[in-house]
């Protein structure tokens, strides 16, 4: 349950951008197929009405063109026809000849064009149907009419005409022709596949649809306007097809271009949105793991992704500078309540000494120097009596008892001064220990770290000092603030050296590189320089080379600095005013992870 939930609602912003993305299309196509069915489905339904008209239109003209023949032959011919002649019915293409008198009796002729021989069963049939019409009434006031007869299972057009004045035996009458029309005649005048069927049922057009096809049923009308069969054809619903073809070709493609857009976007959001946001998060959480604040490397950009990726590192660097500043002050205040702590502790183990010599300081005499020599005098003289002598012996007795008493007593507080001294030595001792001890070393950018620094060094003096460093990255295990201020003091040393030798300014080149599982840092100026002799004394406490200066804790501090990282510091001249070169040896972060694992 809770896949499908994760899979239907997503948490990521890309999951989200793709569901939005995915319903946004659907939503498109189902609203474009509506649309689209909604105006071509009709616009073709209407072409196609109006092909089925124009198909009916072409029938209505074709039967009335074939009846309209039959009707300009009884016309034209009709005196010479009067006579029933079957060879000249046979070559006007007549079936059926029929003269009717003025008073209705026929006189009829059936023949088959074939053979041109009279056809008994037609003739009847011929009679009949001629019989069942009122001619007079069908033609009125017109000399000739047309329209067509049903004669059993076979479909007839029929043309009649009045016979002029003047024609032989028969002054007045009417001359019927009839030719029949076959289904494969039909088919011939209106170019389709038709078929001539009798079981018409009603005077209007009829269309039977299907998938494919349209079936049409023209009525075709007799002599009272009654239809007496019908034209049926059948015909391909072209235009419905391609009117189908062209929805679900423009839904398809519709359908296409949606789904190539949206893959488009979705690939132009998550190069565009989502991989920066990527990037950015992963920097992040690099940045969490590691306590390093690094700037993001990034292409120019000019968008709402590039002004993140601009704050987030100017953030990063402003955080950077609070850690390092943090960092020096935790340095600084660590060392100050680790001093703070040693004097604590020497202050109360120097508080016993102070007080037994404040005791022995602030002790009268016990017995008064004067008084004692005057006893030993009287003591000497003989003619003092025995009673004095025994007071004066008992007084010097008192007096050399309380006196070494006094003495054990002094002698008793000394040995507790001396605990307490030896107590204070131990711990100025242990102090001097940790002091030695190597600090806590951590991954760093030793690339950042001279870069800060340079920044530093190349504004804290009047002349101008050209810095030139590389770019890369370089890792080592180091303390970063301990490891800063060798750096700084390096370039300090440089910057001194550069002023000693010209007003003009100088030059700092530094070069890292990797060799042997250690980084070598080189920071090469020309500055004064100093004697290649003097290299093995420079780290000694309180050496210095210029006159000017009596000496201090630098180069000695560094050494023992980075000696406690696990490195070392070497400096090279080539002689005074030629410049010199310090080279800061540090273990390799990688080489260091991999030996631990």
């Amino acid at each position: 349950m809770k896949r499908w939930r994760r899979l239907f609602v997503p948490r990521s912003l890309g999951g989200k951008l793709v569901w939005m993305l995915t319903a946004i299309g659907l939503g498109g196509a189902v609203a474009i197929t509506m649309m689209l069915a909604v105006v071509i489905t009709p616009t073709f339904e209407r072409l196609e009405d109006a092909a089925v008209d124009g198909h009916v239109e072409r029938t209505h003209i074709a039967l009335r063109d074939f009846a309209a023949k039959v009707e300009r032959a009884s016309r034209d011919q009709g005196e010479r026809f009067a006579t029933l002649p079957a060879p000249a019915m046979a070559d006007a293409d007549i079936d059926g000849v029929a003269y009717v008198a003025p008073d209705r009796s026929i006189r009829a002729r059936w023949i088959d064009p074939a053979t041109r021989r009279d056809m008994p069963p037609m003739h009847d049939r011929w009679t009949a149907g001629i019989a069942a019409i009122d001619l007079d009434r069908r033609l009125g006031t017109r000399g000739s009419a047309s329209f067509y007869l049903r004669l059993d299972d076979r479909l007839a057009a029929v043309g009649v005409a009045r016979l002029r004045d003047g024609v032989a035996a028969a002054p007045d009458g009417f001359v019927v022709m009839a030719r029949t029309l076959s289904s494969r005649e039909l088919a011939g005048l209106i170019g389709q596949r038709a078929a001539i069927r009798f079981d018409s049922a009603g005077s209007e057009r009829r269309v039977a649809t299907s998938a494919r096809s349209l079936r049409i049923a023209v009525p075709v009308v007799g002599a009272d306007g009654a239809p007496v069969a019908d034209a049926v054809f059948t015909v391909r619903r072209d235009l419905t097809m391609l009117g189908r073809q062209l929805l679900w070709l423009s839904v398809g493609g519709t359908l296409l271009l949606l789904l190539i857009v949206l893959a488009v976007l979705t690939r132009m959001i998550a190069q565009l949105v989502l991989r920066p946001l990527a990037t950015v998060e992963r920097h992040m959480q690099a940045v969490r793991k590691s306590g390093t604040m690094r700037v993001l490397p990034q292409d120019r950009r000019d968008d709402e992704i590039g002004s993140l990726v601009t704050s987030l590192n100017a953030m990063l660097r402003q955080l950077n500078d609070l850690s390092e500043q943090v960092e020096a002050q935790s340095f600084t205040l660590g060392r100050t309540e680790s001093a703070v702590a040693v004097m604590h502790n020497v202050r109360n183990a120097l508080s016993p000494i102070s007080t037994i010599l404040s005791h022995g300081l602030a002790q009268p005499p016990v017995a008064d120097r004067a008084v004692v020599d005057r006893a030993i005098a009287e003591l000497a003289d003989d003619t003092v009596s025995p009673t004095r002598r025994r007071k004066l012996a008992g007084y010097l007795s008192a007096a050399a008892q309380a006196t070494m008493e006094s003495r054990l007593e002094r002698v008793r507080q000394l040995e507790i001064g001396r605990a307490a001294l030896h107590q204070v030595l131990e711990i100025i001792g242990q102090q001097q220990h940790a002091s030695h001890e190597r600090p806590p070393v951590d991954p760093c950018d030793v690339t950042d770290i001279v870069a800060r620094n340079a920044a530093i060094a190349r504004y804290s003096r009047e002349r101008s000092i050209a810095f030139s460093f590389p770019a890369q990255p370089r890792w080592v295990l180091a303390n970063r603030v301990i490891l800063s201020q060798v750096i700084g003091n390096l370039f300090a040393n440089a910057s001194e050296a550069i002023a000693a030798q010209s007003e003009e300014g100088g030059q700092i080149a530094v070069t890292i590189a990797e060799a042997a599982g250690e980084v070598i840092v080189t920071i090469a100026d020309d500055g004064e320089g100093f004697d290649p002799s003097d290299a093995p004394m420079l780290f000694q406490r309180g050496f210095s080379t210029r006159t000017n200066k009596s000496g201090g804790l630098g180069l000695h501090w560094c050494a023992n600095a980075v000696v406690a990282m696990g490195g070392r510091i070497d400096l090279f001249s080539d002689g005074r005013g030629r410049g010199a070169r310090a080279v800061l040896r540090l273990p390799a972060a990688k080489a260091m992870v991999n030996q631990a694992a």
